[in-house]
């Protein structure tokens, strides 16, 4: 038996229609940034990770949601996924990993005092990451700030494939 909050879910839509049939070059891109972070530099989990923690800096449910999701296919821990918007105190990541999340959180945050990427974030990163890996890292967060104004404005339904309005 479903609950009222199920069937409210199954039958809403998003608020645009399929972008592909009025700007085609979107699918491309999108699909350009996402061959572009899977280029194995960087494992798609620590790529889910930081994605995850920009969705939730950005507070939008479709995205947090969507990365979880990767996340558990991947065969990441509740504990870790959890974790992550909690992620400085956490015992769950390495080294390596909390770099690609503070880049993140300094990226996405304001900054009122100062630089967001800083010459010392930076050095961290770089003692964790080489150039390629920078160069993949970059656009793994521009990727999903690509697709953060299509979840606010198209509102995709959390948990689910999109299903656009007619």
């Amino acid at each position: 038996m479903s609950t009222p909050a199920t069937t409210q879910q199954d039958n809403l839509r998003s608020r645009l229609p399929d972008p592909s049939k009025f700007v085609p070059k979107v699918a491309e891109i999108a699909g350009a940034m996402y061959k572009a972070t899977g280029n194995g530099s960087i494992p798609q989990t620590t790529i889910h990770l930081v994605q995850l923690r920009a969705g939730q800096i950005v507070g939008n449910t479709y995205h947090a949601i969507r990365q979880t999701g990767d996340l558990r296919k991947a065969g990441e821990t509740e504990e870790r996924i959890t974790a992550v918007a909690s992620w400085r105190d956490a015992p769950y990541f390495t080294d390596t990993e909390r770099v690609a999340l503070e880049f993140t959180e300094a990226v996405l945050a304001p900054n009122p005092s100062g630089e967001r990427v800083g010459d010392e974030l930076y050095a961290r990163a770089s003692a964790h990451y080489d150039d390629k890996d920078l160069w993949t890292l970059t656009p793994a967060i521009g990727q999903i700030c690509f697709f953060i104004p299509v979840a606010l404005i198209a509102k995709p339904i959390p948990g689910k494939e999109p299903h656009y309005s007619k």
